[in-house]
């Protein structure tokens, strides 16, 4: 019995374009629930404050850069109790959807 290396083909990382792609897709999944701040006036990373929002990421990386400040994504969670089937309930995380 003769073994064939594995063709070139098969061994081929994804194309970058559908890499890039897939991540953004589930960047903009992952933070549709977040709310994103600049700190207030004299806010420190010890006892941050949060002060204007943003309209997107992008604008706060921007405005972050221009002002050497950090800035913050939030998402608000709720508690809630999921009945598992064996009499006891899971407390379950769900994030709030933002309004």
């Amino acid at each position: 019995m003769e073994l064939k290396p594995p063709s070139i083909s098969e061994h081929e990382p994804a194309p970058r374009a559908a890499v890039a792609s897939a991540r953004r897709r589930r960047r903009t999944q992952e933070n549709e629930n977040v709310r994103i701040f600049l700190p207030k006036t004299g806010s420190t990373q010890a006892k941050p404050e949060l002060g204007q929002e943003m309209t997107s990421e992008g604008e706060a990386l921007i405005e972050a850069l221009k002002s050497g400040q950090p800035f913050y994504a939030v998402t608000t969670w709720k508690a809630r109790a999921e009945a598992n089937g064996g009499g006891n309930p899971i407390i379950v995380k769900e994030a709030l959807v933002r309004t």
